[in-house]
Order: structure tokens, then C-alpha cells, then sequence
């Protein structure tokens, strides 16, 4: 029995490593100290990073517009409905590579500066500009957030709350 059992458990164990191993590959390589792999990639690629950002929209009903794609038959939307949640959609992923990009620059000046040494006024401006760059990125998801909202109906938008509950 053990003779049977023992190749199956190692036959599982390969194809858990190898998948795990795919799925890493595709994170590209941080050079900064501050951000993991995962980070990294997420802010380069304009991938969803910050989950609470988005919080203050949708525990007011304002739902994110990928979300209210996903569903997009379920909430019956219309045609120009879907039309103008993926546009809204399109701009905040492009506004999140952006963003993104701007956050790694910066971390990456923060890094080199702090290597070499540097003085108070260096670090207080990109210290507040990273303040900014993450304000302005929630600034965008809250915008598309209410955006999407204005484009559903209360009755799409309580049904769409529902259906993120069960997914």
C-alpha cells in the first residue's frame, strides 16, 4: 500500500512545485528594497495593489468598474452602460501604470539617496512626493469608483453587492 501511495504523494508534490514555480515567473525582479517582487509587478503592470483604497467608495455603494463588468450580464447592462464602464475602466488602468511608475521612480530615488547619504530637504520632498503619487491614485480609483456608480442603476448597483458577497 505504501509503494502505491508514496509515488502519488510525490507526483502531487512536483506539480505543486512546478505550478508555484510558474507562477512566480512571471513576477518580474524588484530593484528596490521597499517593494516585493509582487509589489513591483503590480505597480508596473497597473495589476491591483492597495486593497483598501477603494474601500471608502464601495462600503458607500460606489463600485469598482472591473467588478461591475464581471457582471455585466447579471446586471443586465446595456450597451452603452458597458460602454462607458469600460472606458472608465481602460483610464484607471492606464492611470494605475502611471501611478505605478511614478511610485517605483520615486522609491527608487528614496533608495539610492538613503545608500549614499543625503540631506533633510531630499528626503522631506520625495518623502511628501510619495504622498502624493499614492493620493493620487486613490483619487483615481475613488473617481472611477463613483463614476461607475453614477452609470448603474441603485437596483444594478445593490445586485452587484450582493453578487461580490458570494464570489
Amino acid at each position: 500500500m505504501l509503494k502505491t501511495i508514496l509515488p502519488i504523494i510525490i507526483t502531487v508534490m512536483l506539480g505543486i512545485t512546478a505550478k508555484a514555480q510558474q507562477a512566480d515567473s512571471t513576477l518580474k525582479k524588484s530593484p528596490i528594497k521597499t517593494l516585493n517582487d509582487k509589489q513591483f509587478t503590480q505597480l508596473i503592470t497597473g495589476e491591483y495593489l492597495f486593497d483598501d483604497i477603494e474601500q471608502v467608495a464601495r462600503l458607500n455603494h460606489y463600485p469598482m468598474p472591473d467588478a461591475s463588468l464581471k457582471f455585466k450580464k447579471e446586471l443586465s447592462l446595456s450597451p452603452v452602460q458597458v460602454t462607458k464602464i469600460t472606458a472608465i475602466a481602460t483610464e484607471l488602468h492606464r492611470k494605475r501604470i502611471e501611478m505605478g511608475n511614478f511610485i517605483v521612480t520615486n522609491e527608487t530615488t528614496l533608495d539610492k539617496l538613503m545608500k549614499k547619504g543625503t540631506d533633510n530637504g531630499s528626503i522631506i520632498f520625495y518623502a511628501n512626493r510619495s504622498g502624493l503619487y499614492y493620493g493620487e491614485l486613490r483619487n483615481a480609483i475613488l473617481q472611477a469608483c463613483l463614476s461607475t456608480g453614477n452609470a448603474l442603476a441603485p437596483q444594478q448597483i445593490t445586485k452587484l453587492e450582493t453578487l461580490n458577497v458570494h464570489n
